[in-house]
């Protein structure tokens, strides 16, 4: 089955002059033909992630001392936080449904487009392009700037690190007497216009800052993303899609070293069930397709909820067929599925 998908899959495929006779595909049998499969849905989760490192500032220890700043820790840290989960419905070729379109005379569907792994796509027409979803560029890595660059004379020569410490926090106390001076108009030498004034308080920032960072130490986050997928055959709930460790961050489903984060699948469908023998009654004479249900999706935490909304999932719809008579040369029929669900996008005729 895959090799004959392998010669199928992705390209446009002319077949002129043919009718639909459809049937569930079974290898070796297909003559002249197509074969095409219908999507099933997996419950993809984009994790993102921020590692959170901390690095204690040589003068942490003299935090509270001179600069009143209270619970900065000596001890470097590194720990891992949700940033956020979303759910979307990604689609899979259903080797449960697949089928096999044989070629008949007096037939206007010239023209059927599958994706590459298979899945019907479009008839007498082309797809839309999907549209890539831009993604925010990264920042650029900010320079970190070395604090004694910034330092005096006398900072620098001072004979232990406690006098330091006391040396560098007058110094960021003159900095922002400064800051204040500039912002009120009151220092002795003013800059002349505002781009100039900018720019000094900007340098002033910067040094502030770094120096400060002595004291404060200095708190550094790392994005990461991963993606988790989990096939909804039924109703699920609360099943345990990956754990997650403040220490370790994203864990496997069975690694007991983090906390379980859940995922509930809800059928919202009021759809009747379809009769499993309906195939059986009468040959299939069309292009067989998808009405996908619907789900209520949740993702939680034991303590927080990252996701909840309702997402398209084809295993808990039906399937129904686009009529032979569609596609006889009389009448022009263009039809655009979801490659993702296998339903209808959308359908015209001449």
């Amino acid at each position: 089955m895959k090799r004959g998908l392998i010669i199928a899959a992705g390209l446009l495929l002319s077949l002129n002059g043919v009718a639909q006779d459809v049937s569930q595909y079974a290898p070796g049998s297909m003559g002249d033909g197509v074969v095409y499969y219908l999507p099933k849905t997996e419950i993809e989760l984009e994790v993102t992630v921020s590692k959170v490192t901390y690095t204690p500032g040589e003068f942490c220890q003299y935090a509270n001392r001179y600069l009143r700043m209270t619970d900065v820790s000596a001890q470097p840290e590194t720990h891992w936080e949700i940033k956020s989960i979303k759910a979307i419905s990604a689609g899979v070729p259903d080797p449960e449904n697949a089928y096999a379109v044989k070629l008949k005379d007096k037939s206007a569907a010239s023209q059927v487009e599958l994706t590459e792994n298979g899945i019907i796509k479009a008839i007498n027409t082309t797809s839309p392009a999907a549209k890539e979803v831009a993604k925010k560029p990264k920042a650029a890595e900010k320079k970190r700037i070395d604090p004694r660059s910034f330092m005096t004379e006398e900072i620098l020569s001072a004979a232990s690190t406690a006098k330091m410490a006391e040396l560098v926090a007058k110094e960021i106390y003159n900095i922002r007497e400064s800051k204040n001076s500039l912002t009120r108009g009151q220092a002795d030498y003013m800059p002349k216009d505002g781009a100039a004034l900018k720019l000094m308080l900007d340098n002033l920032e910067e040094q502030e800052q770094a120096m400060t960072q002595m004291f404060s130490g200095i708190t550094e986050r790392e994005e990461k993303e991963f993606t988790i997928r989990v096939t909804p055959t039924d109703n699920i709930k609360d099943k345990i899609a990956f754990r997650f460790s403040k220490k370790l961050g994203v864990l496997d489903a069975d690694n007991l070293a983090g906390e379980p984060i859940y995922l509930s699948v809800a059928s919202q469908e009021t759809l009747p069930p379809a009769d499993p023998k309906a195939k059986e009654k009468k040959k299939i004479e069309g292009i067989i397709y998808n009405i996908p249900g619907k789900a209520l999706v949740t993702v939680a935490g034991p303590s927080k909820r990252y996701f909840e909304g309702e997402l398209p999932v084809t295993q808990f719809g039906t399937t129904e067929v686009l009529v032979d008579n569609l596609f006889n040369k009389k009448v022009n029929t263009r039809v655009i599925f979801n490659p993702s669900t296998g339903g209808i996008v959308k359908i015209d005729k001449d």
